[in-house]
C-alpha cells in the first residue's frame, strides 16, 4: 500500500512537472524585429519588416498555444555593439523568445553570437553573409531569405553567360561586401570570366566619384556593385551622371530589391539585372500577399519583407508543433519542418540553418514596358534552391558534421 502511494505521488509530480514545462514559459510568445530603421537600409527592411511580422502574427490568429503573440522592434543603427546590447536586454530582461530580420551582416553575426550564448533563436532575413550558416553557424541560428552565394549564382552567372566576362567591383567595406565580392568573383572565374580589380567604400557613402572613375578606367565590361540600399542607389545615379552605362559598361546590382528600384525610378534603374527570392507579381499567391502588404504600408514588399513574414509564420508553426517555446524543442522543429508558403515554396532547412528555396533572376523593365504601379521586373529565370545555395555539407558549419 505504502509503495503504491509513493508511486502514485511520484507519477503525479512527474506529470505536473511535464505539464509545467510544456507550453509557453511566461504567458507570451515574444518576437523581436531588430533592423535598420533610420539609415542606409531603412527602405530595404526597416519598419516595413515590422509590419510584415505583425501581419504574420495576426494571420496566425494572434495567439499560439493559448497565449498572445507579441511583436517588438528596435533600430540597431547598423552598429553591432548597439545590436548586441539590445539583443542581450531582449533575451535576459524582456522575455523575447526569438530575434529576426537583422539587416547588416556585421550586426547579424554579432546577434547570432549572443543568441548562441544565450541559447535563443535568431532568424536572419535581412543580412547576406554565408558565414551565418558557415564558420559562424549556430544550432539556434537560421538564415531565411537569401545569401551572398545565391546572389552570386543568379546575377553573376547570368551576366557572364551574356558576355559580361570582365568585372570590377565597388564593394561596401564590411563583412557583407567582402562576402558578396568573393562569392561573385569565384563564380565569375569558374565561369571563365576575369576580375580586373576592386575598390572598397565606407558604408553610407554620398560621393562615389573616385570609386566610379577607377571602375570606369578599368575597362571592365561589368561593374559589380557589392553593396546595398542607398549605397547602391547612389552609385547607380552617379554612374549615369558620369556616362558610364552610356559608354557601354554594364552595372550589376548584386543586392538590389524592389524597394530600391522604386526609390531610384525606372528611368535610372532600367536594364539592371538582379536577383531576389520573391516578386509580388510572380503569380496569384505572391500578388495576394503583396496587395495586403500594400494596403498596410503603401508599398509592395521585397524579399526581405516577404521573407520576414515567412520566418515569423514558420517560427509560430514550430512553437505550435513543439507544444512549447523552449528553444531546443522549437529549433528541432524548425530544422525538420518543410517550408511551403508563397515565399519558400517547397523549402527545406539544412542542419546549418540555411533555408533552401528558389531564387529569381530579374531584369528591371523599361518605363514604357511597365503596365501598372510597381510592375518593375521581367522574370528571366527561376534558380532552383539546390543550385542557388551552398550544400550544407560543404558550408563549413561544424553542426553538419556532428
Amino acid at each position: 500500500m505504502r509503495k503504491s502511494l509513493i508511486a502514485s505521488v511520484a507519477f503525479l509530480l512527474a506529470a505536473s512537472t511535464a505539464a509545467f514545462a510544456a507550453g509557453p514559459s511566461d504567458g507570451v510568445v515574444k518576437i523581436g524585429i531588430l533592423n535598420d530603421q533610420s539609415g542606409v537600409y531603412a527602405d530595404f527592411g526597416g519598419k516595413s519588416s515590422v509590419e510584415a511580422a505583425k501581419m504574420a502574427a495576426e494571420d496566425f490568429g494572434g495567439k499560439v498555444l493559448g497565449v498572445p503573440i507579441e511583436i517588438v522592434d528596435a533600430d540597431h543603427q547598423n552598429k553591432p555593439d548597439i545590436a548586441s546590447n539590445i539583443a542581450r536586454q531582449w533575451y535576459d530582461q524582456d522575455k523575447v523568445d526569438a530575434i529576426m530580420e537583422l539587416t547588416t551582416s556585421s550586426v547579424a553575426l554579432a546577434v547570432q553570437a549572443v543568441a548562441k550564448e544565450k541559447k535563443k533563436i535568431d532568424i536572419v532575413t535581412g543580412a547576406a553573409t554565408t558565414d551565418l550558416t558557415g564558420k559562424q553557424c549556430s544550432p539556434y541560428g537560421f538564415h531565411w531569405a537569401y545569401d551572398t552565394h545565391a546572389l552570386a549564382v543568379g546575377t553573376g552567372g547570368a551576366l557572364v553567360k551574356q558576355g559580361g566576362d570582365t568585372w570590377f567591383f565597388l564593394t561596401a567595406d564590411y563583412a557583407f561586401g567582402y562576402s558578396l565580392e568573393q562569392q561573385t568573383s569565384d563564380f565569375v572565374k569558374a565561369s571563365g570570366g576575369k576580375v580586373l580589380g576592386s575598390v572598397r567604400h565606407p558604408l553610407s557613402t554620398n560621393d562615389f566619384s573616385s570609386f566610379l572613375l577607377q571602375a570606369q578606367s578599368s575597362g571592365a565590361k561589368v561593374i559589380g556593385l557589392a553593396n546595398a540600399g542607398l549605397d547602391t542607389s547612389n552609385a547607380i545615379k552617379q554612374a549615369s551622371e558620369f556616362g558610364i552605362t552610356q559608354g557601354g559598361q554594364h552595372l550589376a546590382a548584386l543586392l538590389f530589391t524592389l524597394a530600391e528600384v522604386h526609390g531610384l525610378g525606372l528611368q535610372a534603374a532600367q536594364g539592371l539585372t538582379l536577383t531576389e527570392g520573391y516578386y509580388w507579381n510572380l503569380d496569384d499567391k505572391s500578388r495576394e500577399f503583396g496587395k495586403r502588404f500594400f494596403a498596410r504600408t503603401g508599398k509592395m514588399p521585397n524579399m526581405i519583407h516577404a521573407g520576414t513574414y515567412s520566418a515569423v509564420m514558420q517560427y509560430l508553426k514550430a512553437v505550435q508543433k513543439a507544444g512549447t517555446d523552449d528553444t531546443e524543442a522549437v529549433a528541432k522543429q524548425l530544422h525538420e519542418m518543410p517550408v511551403d508558403d508563397f515565399f519558400g515554396r517547397g523549402g527545406t532547412v539544412g542542419a546549418n540553418g540555411r533555408m533552401i528555396h528558389d531564387m529569381y533572376l530579374l531584369q528591371v523593365k523599361k518605363p514604357a514596358d511597365s503596365k501598372e504601379p510597381w510592375d518593375y521586373y521581367n522574370v528571366l529565370a527561376t534558380i532552383p534552391g539546390k543550385e542557388a545555395y551552398i550544400d550544407p555539407a560543404k558550408s563549413g558549419c561544424d553542426l553538419v558534421k556532428q
